[in-house]
């Protein structure tokens, strides 16, 4: 599968040189693909990566990652263009966060979420919330001693689901359906116990599990 990265951070990385691992060809997609740092990552993960435009990624892509910082998102999905990503599968790994009084909160919560508004900015793309409950460290063969983590998914249509389920499936990861998009609203603040958790113990060694009976 071509898969188009929209974000150079941790997670777009992460994520394209595991994916491509995998046997995708992966495009990375960011403002200046020019860059020393964003050619290196393409020589070091392989033939199967590349790096272009946000315009050329999503151009490029069968399926779309938005890896980008929440401020950043809405503008890079103008620059992408909305055509390219219609009827396309498009993986949400954002998180709504922004600064309060200081502290790292949510700017979307309960009411709404990040993967809806992702959803209304590409009305025609088929937007599954997925890899925004964990760090970018343990996204691609996440090694626990309890066994594989869960990766939680939400979207509203099956055939989507599907395909990211079998690619997180693909990168170590037990999938739990949730259910349609909005269940986002649960899936964001789920990402903020992750990370309050990382702060207060200064470590990235952690994911969640649901354990049945």
């Amino acid at each position: 599968m071509k898969i188009g990265v929209l974000g150079s951070g941790d997670v777009g990385r992460t994520l394209g040189a595991g994916l491509a691992t995998r046997g995708h060809d992966v495009m990375l997609g960011t403002r200046s693909p020019e860059k020393e740092a964003i050619q290196d990552w393409a020589t070091k993960s392989g033939p199967r990566t590349s790096a272009g435009t946000f315009e050329e990624a999503a151009s490029f892509g069968d399926l779309v990652i938005v890896a980008t910082r929440w401020d950043g998102t809405e503008n890079a999905l103008k620059l992408a263009g909305r055509s390219n990503l219609d009827g396309k599968v498009v993986l949400d790994a954002t998180n709504p966060l922004t600064m309060d009084g200081g502290e790292l909160t949510l700017a979307l919560g309960f009411s709404d979420s990040g993967g809806e508004q992702v959803q209304r900015w590409i009305p025609s793309g088929r937007v599954v919330k997925a890899f925004n409950t964990v760090g970018a460290y343990h996204m691609v063969s996440p090694g626990f001693a309890g066994g594989p983590p869960d990766m939680f998914i939400a979207g509203d249509d099956a055939s989507a689901k599907k395909v990211v389920t079998e690619l997180a499936s693909s990168l170590g990861w037990s999938v739990v359906d949730l259910g349609p998009l909005r269940r986002a609203r649960l899936l964001e603040p789920l990402a903020m116990v992750w990370i309050q958790h990382m702060i207060d113990t200064k470590s990235r060694d952690h994911a969640f599990k649901l354990l049945r009976k």
